[in-house]
């Protein structure tokens, strides 16, 4: 039977009136809710019930030498409201990329990997103050999880109207595109030569920095040319990918050009060398393959619970084995554990921990920053000879009071927004982020599907930001900013709201 698309934008996909009658376009309509898009009651009960109860319990019973204090109760509470709302995004009749990536990062990184800790007794990062700086940071946490949340619920209260800016969609400039793919084979193959080969790619990461810091881009005092050289190498080659994946997906007139085609192996080709899992840090290798699954299945309900899904199997088994790729065969040490939980008490889940520390930072008498660590981030570009009192990214600065050796660390959202504007600032950030999530999501729903126009730069857009989240709520910031710049450098190269089929993908 036929579905009916026609419909008015007096009447719009919510509701919400403008008195007008004017038709609106079938691609400016949510898609109708379908009974296949929607999980049986036999699978979603035992869905919410494993990540809500019995995965916390099961880690929760687990041997170890933990302290059961307000920290380990507050914890659990946390991992539970983060499964309960992990379950919701995976059972929901659309697709919720952004807030299903928030949900699955903080079960994850900030509920049952610091749980196993709690439990064990053991964290990847010291924590170096006092007991209730932990504690004040779980509960923190949750503050900001429950102020993600009334973002969420604000936006759903707003009519959802067609904007002029739905009227007339940015889309991808066929000519642009071109130079794109010309700029991701430049900076891609200038990374591969300064570093040597193709081959290093598939060796180790630590050959790889070693690979950098022999070219004499990385300096001691300065990452500026490291990032730009790793962010011109991998980010527009990815980008590239992505666009030419969704064309051939939703493009016939594309699937049927030889040269459409072998650009695209070749740049599948170019993405194996410098986007693959043995040489990028596990976060971004999530970027790419997050980027990848939504880009390729937009409208499908199956990958989208699967790949929040996966995320989870990702997180608990791959995650901390996969240092193998980290070290080369000399410097490589073989997991050995006692323990199901130990591989969760490594370094890629100290983000409670660290938050903990960056309250214990402030506290010790370095006060809150009111804004100049988010200045730093912005403003990441401006060399530290023109701005001398430059600040460092938060981890590093933290890592460096604390003594660590290594102060690579994190710096979740939570601890960024809390160190320049206190609790009542992280709290209000975290609103808006949930009602920037919610929005884009239901834009992305009415809009990022297969019957959009192949060119359509918001079905590319959102899938890669969804991707990347996990490297921003991690952090730090700073460290994030530079791929952050130079996408965004990419997409307005091939953005166009020209309606001239001539220079749009078709």
């Amino acid at each position: 039977m036929a579905t009916d698309v026609r419909g008015t934008a007096g009447t719009g996909a919510d509701g919400g009136g403008t008195g007008t009658t004017q038709p609106v376009p079938p691609m400016l309509l949510a898609p109708p809710v379908k009974p296949r898009t929607l999980l049986s009651r036999a699978l979603s009960i035992p869905l919410v019930l494993g990540l809500t109860v019995f995965m916390p319990l099961l880690v929760a019973v687990q041997p170890g030498a933990g302290v059961h204090d307000a920290a380990y109760y507050l914890q659990i509470a946390l991992t539970m409201y983060a499964g309960a709302r992990l379950s919701a995004m995976i059972l929901t009749s659309r697709r919720k990329l952004l807030q299903g990536s928030f949900w699955l990062f903080v079960y994850m990184a900030m509920g049952v990997a610091p749980l196993a800790q709690a439990v064990l007794g053991r964290v990847p990062t010291p924590v170096v103050g006092p007991r209730s700086d932990l504690t004040a940071a779980v509960a923190l946490i949750l503050v900001g999880c429950a102020a993600f949340d009334v973002g969420s619920l604000l936006a759903r209260g707003r009519p959802n109207r067609a904007s002029r800016a739905e009227e007339r969609p940015a889309l991808v400039h066929r000519r642009r595109l071109q130079l794109l793919v010309l700029l991701a084979f430049a900076g891609s193959g200038l990374f591969v030569v300064k570093l040597g080969g193709p081959a290093v790619f598939f060796s180790s990461r630590q050959e790889i920095i070693a690979g950098i810091e022999e070219a004499g881009v990385s300096q001691a005092d300065s990452q500026a040319g490291q990032a730009f050289l790793r962010g011109f190498g991998t980010v527009p080659a990815l980008i590239a990918l992505l666009v030419y994946a969704r064309w051939l997906v939703t493009s016939r007139w594309a699937r049927g050009r030889p040269s459409v085609i072998a650009v695209f192996l070749s740049l599948v080709a170019l993405n194996l060398v410098v986007n693959n899992p043995i040489s990028n840090p596990r976060y971004w290798f999530l970027t790419v393959m997050f980027a990848l699954l939504f880009t390729v299945f937009p409208r499908s309900a199956a990958m989208y619970r699967s790949a929040l899904s996966l995320g989870v199997v990702m997180a608990l088994i791959v995650f901390p084995f996969s240092d193998r790729f980290r070290y080369d065969e000399k410097n490589y040490k073989p997991v050995e554990t006692t323990s199901v939980l130990e591989p969760l008490a490594m370094k890629d889940y100290d983000q409670v921990g660290m938050f903990a520390n960056t309250i214990t930072f402030v506290e010790s008498g370095a006060r809150h920053r009111y804004g100049r660590q988010l200045a730093g981030s912005v403003l990441f570009a401006v060399p530290r000879s023109v701005w001398a009192g430059k600040p460092r990214d938060t981890g590093v600065m933290v890592g460096q009071w604390m003594g660590a050796v290594n102060t690579n660390l994190s710096s979740p959202i939570w601890a960024e927004l809390w160190i320049d504007f206190g609790a009542v600032g992280m709290a209000g950030g975290l609103t808006v982020l949930g009602y920037a999530a919610a929005r884009v999501d239901r834009r992305f729903a009415r809009r990022g599907t297969r019957r959009a126009p192949p060119g359509s730069l918001i079905s590319v857009v959102v899938p890669l930001v969804a991707g990347y989240s996990f490297i921003l709520l991690r952090g730090p910031l700073l460290q994030a900013s530079g791929r952050v710049a130079i996408a965004l450098i990419c997409i307005l190269l091939i953005t166009t709201w020209r309606q001239d089929k001539r220079a749009l993908l078709r």
